[in-house]
């Protein structure tokens, strides 16, 4: 009784830290699905954008400007990664860590040469707040960050149906053929790795507001977490959720089963300073389960009806 008594205590904090976290994964999903890089570049931004969010407010600013100057900040790093990707000829894997590099310097600049920065929910008017994640009002961090979802999907989903959305997704399913067919692919990719790091660096706000403070290490291993959401939400709704918007939808979905499960395994006992092990673990785990569904469960339904025939 214990454990339901805990877990059900525990469960609102895990689906609002899902549902933010989920935005920052939509984000990876941009450049993982979409537009087949590897970029590392978001443990920065997902410092990044909390830093900016919260020291602007702390300085006086209203906190839709400080949202989209994280946002801005973002898009910034993503076009560092960019630039040293087509620019430089530098693989985009490498390009995205030398920006990470970079962005933690930068990121303590940021915060005044502190390692973290808090901001005090009582003096400033923050959008979610941990405080009220178990309240049933307008201001529950859940209400907030799922509308945050949902309009941001909204947009995605138009923007990718538009000529210039349409491009970015054609350089990520075959850059060659694009090319040929006139499309500027290097623009495409900073522009795609721009929106991608805006989005984590605008979660990354979010995040910050939640939680009560910004981190310079907030973004370590967000990377896995963002490939979590995006695996685990293929692997579950693949076969239900087709349309380009369901997709996006099944990430904020993976991510909200991938914190219900750290949740879980934390109210069992397990130590907390494993969970960076537990991540990697489920990470695996769910890269696995195509593969071996196309190795193993395929090949036996096909000499199933091989037999029958």
């Amino acid at each position: 009784m214990d454990f339901v008594s805990n877990l059900l205590n525990a469960l609102p904090g895990a689906v609002a830290q899902g549902l933010i976290w989920g935005l920052m994964a939509i984000g990876v999903y941009i450049t993982y699905k979409v537009l087949d890089l590897a970029d590392l570049t978001v443990d920065g931004t997902m410092s990044m954008g909390g830093a900016v969010c919260v020291m602007l407010m702390m300085n006086g600013a209203n906190v839709w400007v400080a949202m989209l100057c994280a946002f801005i900040a973002g898009m910034l790093a993503g076009a560092v990664t960019g630039i040293l990707h087509t620019g430089m000829g530098i693989p985009a894997i490498l390009a995205g860590i030398l920006t990470q590099l970079a962005l933690y310097s930068i990121n303590l600049r940021i915060l005044g040469n502190k390692a973290n920065q808090g901001i005090n929910p009582d003096k400033y008017d923050l959008l979610v707040s941990l405080r009220n994640v178990k309240e049933v009002s307008i201001a529950n961090p859940i209400l907030v960050a799922a509308i945050f979802t949902v309009v941001l999907i909204a947009l995605l989903y138009w923007f990718f149906g538009t000529s210039l959305g349409c491009g970015i997704r054609a350089t990520g399913a075959n850059p060659d053929m694009s090319r040929a067919q006139g499309i500027n692919v290097n623009f495409n990719k900073i522009l795609g790795l721009m929106l991608s790091n805006g989005l984590v660096a605008l979660a990354s706000a979010l995040y910050a507001q939640y939680q009560g403070f910004a981190d310079v290490n907030a973004g370590r291993g967000a990377i896995v977490i963002g490939l979590a959401a995006v695996i685990i939400g293929e692997v579950v709704f693949s076969r239900i959720f087709r349309n380009f918007a369901l997709k996006l939808l099944a990430v904020a979905l993976g991510a909200i089963i991938y914190y219900l499960v750290i949740q879980i395994v934390l109210t069992l006992g397990m130590n907390s300073n494993d969970l960076k092990m537990l991540s990697a673990i489920v990470v695996a785990v769910f890269l696995a389960v195509p593969y071996w569904k196309g190795k193993y469960w395929n090949k036996s339904g096909k000499k199933g009806e091989a037999k029958n025939a």
